[in-house]
């Protein structure tokens, strides 16, 4: 692969004949996938040099192979009949669940391909929940989906996505353990989950899976864009400060802060409602424009956005960070739609508000190329299995997207709308 995306994104002699599986829906638009012989090529070589035996690349590239080519979901089943049926299926079973490679590597070296070619301009921790009818895949449980309003079962998983306006890919992953899961013995061993894995919240897994992918070497650091509307925003902010890693994280309208900014409204008044803080600095709104490049064509949108400079409360004696809190308004008339909090305090409001707009990116990626990738599709009970097959699915996302020609999809979302 050379160091251009346009390069990289060449439509020549189909390698494979891989049909892209996309989504049908308001922001889907229809495109054919090829991937490209040096896409392939490349990734193997870069991805697969660390395994020591030949037969173990071998079987990497057929898994991958499989991932790119399989109909349906993609099954160890599935995948193994595209490349040889029964004998092939319980090799690869063995390769994904009960080998002993280590996947950690070859997520690093993922990194470094989009660090080399897509020029990412952060690290967006996305959300992804598994939904599973049965009870004994590792880290399966019942909670309550706040975006659904109802109880699901199945896993819950944050993956780390290098993002630019061009493309996104998935290069870290970490699978939330259940206190169930984390306590009962029989239930770690007979998943092979590891002693180290302890108890954590939703929130504190969020986190971990981003400072993980701060610790490879050779990764440049972007700003993380973090979800953390469901905990305590200061206890994440506080260990990611201390990691060094430059965040913008979108909190809930409750969160209380305190205006740092004596010519603004609400300062010496104590913590407030982000919220409030914000409603209060509706004269100060400045339309910023944006690309979205999650509509069917390329679209530039207008929002409304404001930042004023805000500490979190703090305990006494300790040091209050400076930060930013923006805010941006879909409708002038409707309260405040989406709050961020960020320690980028150089940066302007339209430099931040285009950031946040990578999490778009992200979303449209996942549903037309992830999915398809099989992101969610393992079958397996093992820990060690749900790693190693969900990192060459995204190595598979990866390819997709490299090879994919995004000019070419857009103008087909533009004719087709």
């Amino acid at each position: 692969m050379s160091t251009s995306v346009a390069t990289k994104r060449r439509t020549v002699l189909e390698s494979l004949g891989v049909q892209h599986r996309a989504e049908q829906g308001p922001q889907s638009a229809p495109y054919r996938n090829v991937v490209t012989d040096d896409v392939y090529d490349e990734l193997c070589a870069t991805l697969f040099s660390g395994f020591p035996r030949r037969d173990q690349r071998l079987k990497a590239e057929q898994y991958l192979r499989g991932l790119l080519s399989a109909q349906g979901r993609k099954s160890i089943r599935n995948i193994a009949a595209q490349i040889g049926g029964p004998a092939a299926e319980q090799s690869l079973h063995h390769f994904i669940s009960s080998s002993t490679w280590d996947w950690r590597p070859m997520r690093s070296a993922l990194a470094g391909v989009l660090e080399r070619n897509s020029c990412p301009q952060a690290w967006v921790v996305r959300s992804m929940p598994i939904p599973k009818a049965g009870e004994h895949s590792v880290g399966v449980d019942r909670r309550f989906d706040p975006e659904r309003g109802q109880v699901v079962q199945g896993q819950q998983a944050f993956g780390v996505w290098f993002a630019s306006e061009e493309l996104s890919v998935p290069v870290n992953w970490r699978l939330f353990l259940p206190d169930l899961w984390v306590r009962d013995r029989t239930r770690r061993d007979r998943a092979d989950v590891p002693e180290g894995a302890g108890e954590e919240t939703l929130e504190e897994c969020a986190v971990a899976a981003a400072l993980d992918t701060a610790r490879w070497r050779d990764v440049i650091r972007k700003p993380l864009l973090i979800d953390l509307r469901g905990g305590p925003a200061r206890t994440a902010l506080n260990r990611l400060a201390a990691a060094r890693m430059p965040v913008i994280a979108r909190i809930g309208a409750s969160c209380r802060l305190s205006v740092a900014d004596r010519a603004m409204p609400g300062f010496g008044a104590g913590p407030l409602p982000a919220q409030q803080i914000l409603e209060s600095l509706k004269g100060l709104r400045r339309p910023v424009s944006w690309l979205d490049t999650a509509a069917p064509s390329r679209t530039s949108r207008t929002s409304l956005a404001t930042v004023v400079r805000v500490v979190l409360p703090a305990p006494p004696g300790e040091r209050s960070r400076p930060l930013l809190l923006l805010g941006e308004w879909d409708d002038p008339r409707q309260p405040v739609s989406r709050i961020w909090i960020t320690d980028l305090t150089a940066s302007t409001v339209g430099t931040l508000l285009r950031l946040t707009k990578l999490t778009r990116r992200v979303e449209r990626d996942f549903t037309q190329v992830g999915e398809g990738a099989g992101l969610r599709d393992f079958v397996g009970r093992s820990f060690r299995g749900w790693h190693r097959h969900i990192t060459l699915a995204s190595a598979a996302h990866a390819a997709t997207v490299l090879a994919t020609d995004w000019d070419a999809v857009y103008r087909s979302g533009s004719a087709a709308g």
